[in-house]
């Protein structure tokens, strides 16, 4: 069922939560007060995760001595292995009936408790058994978090509403690479310094979201014995979710974001890149993701309310177009470049923050658009574990590219792939429309298989 803005005293959205009614010239808060306690949880969050993926790459590389093979396994593992969980986290969510809160904490929970065992490993098999518990428990948080989002949103305000909670999230992205980078030229044991504080920032968001994220409302009572018997709600199965995939709207985003994620070069390696070919110096590596985070946050909020008026395809695959133009750009860099100019690290960012921008909330706006709600942690999770397997892919084989030919030749080998994906992509037919139909209630379509 699509959420509806009821304008009934105390009528129930779709996830079961009373609506407050609308008094005589009050307008209704453009963003629900739950999407900005969860941005706030996210911006905690993201503090402390990008702390950490600040500096992974240099530490991984520079410091372990690892070839980029060896890292695109540990980066795939690190961006790729929420991938066999997120059907789960979503499922539990949707099973449990109201339970995305406390799904959506375990996540956030075991990420945090991954921090500080940074401090004691060193091997690669128990770097990346870390690295895989850490994004196992982002799996398991993402689909309830983004179904909380959805739900507690009118319909024709999706994009709006996910670029103000990804805008959020952002701030968090933009002010971890700073913090890490503070810690490392105060401290004299940088890395270690870094993972602890990390940990410190993550238990706060834990906090915030159990504290101060509403919980779900209870569902109503059964009406009494003679006043006839009140149906039965299917209870979502894991056969109804993967059932989602029958209906072509969802076949068709979550096929675009995997053949594209295919070639979605992972942003460690893209300022691996930058630092190789540009020179920049170690001690300012971990400031890199910066540049992508400022763009980000600048842009989530007005290319999410593009989307909703103009098409959501059309602003997604707009992202990749800027992807592209990233990707050519770093070509032209370093030794052998055909265009190098003092600008071109801030043109690049500025690219990869935009391709984020236009695709991460976009892509879950599209697809809360076709998921019944009664569904809605399981639908979007299954978009997000085929883009998720596809970047471990990218990230491997881009890794291993690498290592066999050099990183220009892989990287212009996935500039055309991109390029490819993207012909393919915007010549196959359009699905759902590109702005939300009025919310009409439950129909029986929209019921679990």
């Amino acid at each position: 069922m699509y959420v509806a803005d009821s304008r009934a005293s105390g009528a129930p959205s779709a996830d079961g939560t009373a609506r407050a009614p609308d008094r005589p010239g009050r307008r209704r808060a453009a963003v629900a007060p739950t999407v900005l306690a969860l941005g706030t949880v996210s911006l905690i969050t993201d503090v402390s995760s990008e702390m950490v993926s600040a500096v992974l790459p240099l530490y991984l590389v520079a410091g372990l001595g690892l070839s980029p093979l060896g890292f695109g396994l540990l980066d795939g593992v690190y961006n790729g292995v929420s991938a066999l969980v997120r059907l789960v986290g979503g499922h539990l969510a949707d099973r449990g009936r109201g339970r995305h809160k406390a799904v959506a904490a375990l996540g956030y929970g075991l990420s945090a408790v991954c921090k500080p065992l940074l401090l004691v490993v060193h091997g690669l098999p128990l770097i990346g058994a870390v690295l895989a518990a850490d994004r196992t428990g982002k799996g398991l948080r993402t689909a309830p978090r983004d179904a909380l989002i959805s739900l507690s949103s009118a319909p024709g305000a999706q994009g709006r509403a996910f670029g103000v909670h990804r805008a959020m999230d952002t701030t968090g992205a933009l002010l971890g690479p700073l913090a890490a980078f503070l810690v490392l030229r105060a401290t004299t044991d940088g890395y270690d310094a870094v993972f602890t504080v990390s940990f410190c920032v993550a238990a706060v968001g834990v906090l915030v979201l159990v504290l101060f994220v509403p919980g779900p409302a209870r569902p109503p009572a059964a009406p009494a014995r003679g006043r006839g018997p009140a149906p039965a709600a299917a209870r979502p199965t894991l056969r109804a979710a993967l059932a989602l995939l029958r209906r072509p709207e969802i076949r068709r985003i979550a096929l675009c974001a995997l053949l594209l994620g295919l070639a979605t070069v992972s942003d460690s390696f893209v300022y691996l890149l930058l630092q190789r070919r540009l020179g920049v110096p170690e001690g300012w590596f971990a400031l890199l993701p910066l540049g992508t985070a400022a763009a980000f946050l600048l842009l989530a909020v007005p290319l999410g309310r593009l989307a909703d008026r103009v098409g959501r395809r059309t602003v997604f695959l707009g992202g990749h177009v800027a992807l592209l133009g990233a990707y050519g750009l770093l070509l032209t860099a370093g030794p052998g470049g055909v265009l190098p100019f003092a600008g071109l690290p801030y043109a690049v960012l500025l690219l990869h923050g935009t391709f984020y921008a236009a695709t991460d909330g976009v892509l879950m706006a599209a697809a809360s658009q076709s998921v019944p709600a009664a569904l809605r942690s399981s639908g979007l999770a299954l978009v997000q574990t085929g883009q998720s397997f596809a970047r471990f892919v990218c990230s491997l084989a881009f890794g291993a590219a690498w290592t066999a030919w050099g990183d220009r030749t892989a990287l212009g080998a996935f500039t055309v792939l991109l390029a490819c994906c993207l012909l393919a992509v915007g010549r196959a037919p359009r699905g759902t429309p590109t702005t939300a139909p009025p919310a009409t209630g439950t129909t029986s379509e929209e019921a679990p298989a």
